[in-house]
This record gives C-alpha cells, sequence and structure tokens, in this order.
C-alpha cells in the first residue's frame, strides 16, 4: 500500500510541477497561477464537512475508490488537451476545481481509513510513514516531472499521472480495514453538528485547527511561488525550478524522518511553536536571498519545518478522535488545513501582482514568527501537549 501510494504521489507532482509551469506560460500571470492553486484547494474548504459525514457512513474504500478515478479521468482529459494543443487556461483551472472536489470526500476517507489499519502506539509512526512517501515523491517526481517537460512534454506528464491511479484502485480493492461505519439514521446535518461538538469538547483541538489553517495560509505560498521566483529573481528556466521543487521535497523528507524519530517524546505541541517559529525565519531568509545556492539550503530547512508542522498537527488531532468520529472531526481538520491553502495562495497572488514575490513571501515569513511566539506565549493549550 505504501510504495503504491508513493507511485501515486510521483505522478501527482509530475503533474503540478507541469501544471504550474504551464499556468505561467500560457498566462504569464502571478494572479493565474495563485487562482489555479485556489480552485484545487477551495473545493475542499467547502465540501470536506460533507465528506467527512459520508467517510463516516459509508465504506471508506470504496469512496477513495471513487475520488480516485474522478482525479485519473481529470489527468488524462489534461494530456489530451495538452497533445491536441487545444488546452487553454480555463480548462486547466476548471480541471483543477474537479479534482479538488474529489478530494474533498477522498481526504477524510484516506485519513480517517489510516488509523484502523495501524494500532494507536504505531499512529504517530503510519501518519510519519504516509508525510514520507509523500515528500519522497516530491523528490523523485519534480525530477521524473522536469525530464518529461523538457524533453517529451507537458502532456506525457499529465498522462504518467493518470496511470498511476490504476495501481492505487487495485491497492484499494485489497485493503481490509478493521472498522467499517456501522449503518444509522441521523440526518447529515445532526451527524455535522455532533461532530463539531465533540471536537469542542476537546481541550486544544480548536486551536490546533486554527493553527492549521494559519500555517497553511503563511507557509504554503512559498512553495506555490517558486516559478516566480525562478523567473523574476533567479532569472531561470523549467530546470532550476525542478531543482526547487526537489530540494523542497527532502527538506520535506527529512522533517517526515525527524517527526518519525521523535514521535513518542513529550511537549510535542511546544515542539510544534518552537518549528513554526524557525520556519517563519526561513522563510523571511529564502525571501531575501538572491543566491540560488543558498536558497536550496534555507528551501530544505523551510521545507523540513513546514511538513514536521503538519505531521505532528495531525498526530496531535488523530490521537484525539475516535473511530466513529474520526472521518468528520478530519474533515473538519482537512477544512483548516487545506482552506488554508487556497485563500493564503490567492492572497499572496494578489499581492505579489501589486508588489513582488521577495516582499510578499518575507510578510510571510514574519507573520509565521509572530504566529509560532504567539501560541508559544500567551497561549497555553497547545504548548502543554
Amino acid at each position: 500500500m505504501w510504495m503504491v501510494a508513493c507511485t501515486s504521489s510521483i505522478g501527482t507532482w509530475m503533474q503540478k510541477l507541469a501544471q504550474s509551469w504551464l499556468v505561467l506560460q500560457i498566462s504569464g500571470s502571478s494572479l493565474m497561477l495563485g487562482l489555479d492553486s485556489f480552485l484545487g484547494e477551495i473545493p475542499i474548504f467547502l465540501f470536506s464537512l460533507v465528506g467527512g459525514v459520508v467517510a463516516d457512513r459509508a465504506d471508506r474504500r470504496h469512496l477513495l475508490i471513487a475520488s480516485q478515478f474522478v482525479q485519473m479521468t481529470c489527468a488524462l482529459l489534461l494530456a489530451a488537451l495538452v497533445a491536441t494543443d487545444t488546452v487553454r487556461v480555463w480548462h486547466i483551472l476548471s480541471l483543477s476545481f474537479l479534482v479538488g472536489l474529489a478530494q474533498a470526500f477522498g481526504g477524510p476517507a484516506y485519513q480517517a481509513l489510516i488509523p484502523t489499519l495501524v494500532g494507536p502506539s504505531d499512529l504517530p509512526n503510519a501518519i510519519a510513514l504516509n508525510s514520507i512517501q509523500f515528500n519522497l515523491a516530491r523528490i523523485v517526481g519534480p525530477v521524473l516531472g522536469g525530464l518529461a517537460l523538457t524533453q517529451l512534454g507537458a502532456s506525457w506528464c499529465f498522462f504518467l499521472n493518470g496511470l498511476s491511479y490504476i495501481a492505487v484502485v487495485a491497492s484499494l480493492l485489497a485493503v481490509r480495514p478493521r472498522f467499517l461505519p456501522a449503518p444509522t439514521e441521523e440526518s447529515m446535518l445532526a451527524s455535522m453538528k455532533s461532530g463539531i461538538s465533540f471536537i469542542r469538547r476537546q481541550a486544544s483541538m480548536e486551536s490546533l485547527i486554527a493553527l492549521a489553517f494559519l500555517t497553511t495560509f503563511l507557509g504554503i505560498p512559498l512553495i506555490i511561488f517558486l516559478p516566480v521566483f525562478v523567473r523574476d529573481v533567479f532569472h531561470q528556466g523549467p530546470s532550476a525550478y525542478t531543482l526547487l521543487l526537489s530540494v523542497s521535497g527532502a527538506g520535506s523528507v527529512a522533517g517526515a524522518l525527524a517527526v518519525a524519530a521523535f514521535s513518542h517524546s513529550a511537549h510535542r505541541g511546544r515542539m510544534t511553536l518552537f518549528i513554526i517559529v524557525f520556519l517563519g525565519v526561513c522563510t523571511a531568509a529564502f525571501a531575501g536571498s538572491k543566491s540560488i545556492f543558498l536558497s536550496c539550503v534555507v528551501l530544505f530547512l523551510a521545507s523540513a519545518a513546514l511538513i514536521a508542522v503538519f505531521a505532528l498537527v495531525t498526530s496531535l488531532v488523530q490521537l484525539t478522535a475516535t473511530d466513529e468520529m474520526r472521518g468528520r472531526v478530519m474533515s473538519v481538520y482537512n477544512v483548516a488545513f487545506r482552506g488554508g491553502m487556497p485563500i493564503g495562495n490567492l492572497a499572496a497572488g494578489s499581492l505579489i501582482e501589486k508588489f513582488n514575490a521577495p516582499a510578499i513571501i518575507a510578510l510571510n515569513g514574519l507573520l509565521l514568527t509572530c504566529l509560532g511566539g504567539y501560541f508559544l506565549l500567551p497561549r497555553r493549550k497547545i504548548s502543554s501537549l
């Protein structure tokens, strides 16, 4: 299952690289680049709560298979549009929205499925391992995507990504989870309310969800707008973009391995907040760098910090949720975690159009530092975990 998920993630990152470069090439606009990311993420913000309720009522494997099929179809359709030279920006934006809609239902089901495959004591390591495969793909995917983009063209990146979903579906058919949702006559609205009530009864849960939203809002634009830095700061092309994405992926793997190594250590909440402060410093340093070598070093550290924060916060939330509530809890978490991305990317893209990328990313870094300090000092709920 791990290897299959890694293969699929490699295909996804191949597509991300080609799609970001294609949008910037066709439109020449940072705003369009931010809008593409916004449309890919906003369905998760809008529909994850519904997806969480469905994940607590239906067979999570079947829900995931349907999600994977939609994403496969979108990738193959985009490959055909590019291969026939009929692709337009609105095609890409529309397909991004459809993929995001599929992920809004598949995401809670996937996150709820993981704990039913392992025991509670192994859950932090399972989450870290999942982060490793995802971010290992961020290294291999951009390298393969860069080769495919420069040697074969963007359509091959999309086509290979589409094929990768076949292995995922086959693997899901073979999985036998330990927990299956019990039938219920409770209305969908009542199920949503009970999930939110459960979250509000848990100490620190609301603070963790707020932290997830703000960290993605401020942290993810560093990765999304790498093509703008490549073009406007370093004055290079796809090869430099591939290098930066690969360095970012390597840093993310290092961050996930560090989380796995210290998964059973005490004071994980306080550790998370210190890492956010460090992330802010690295983000601001990247924005101020004019050297691609120094930028690679800082980007490696920032990516390690970013994925460490995500893995730590996710494990703290997962350990709090019960099997019966896990889909709903993780859907609310997804709304925060994934919802911060499109809003932050759209805001950053709009501001970059008016000012410049280094200034806005540096501002995000400063705000991240303040965010970590705020939760670390005046608010003790997270730092006491």
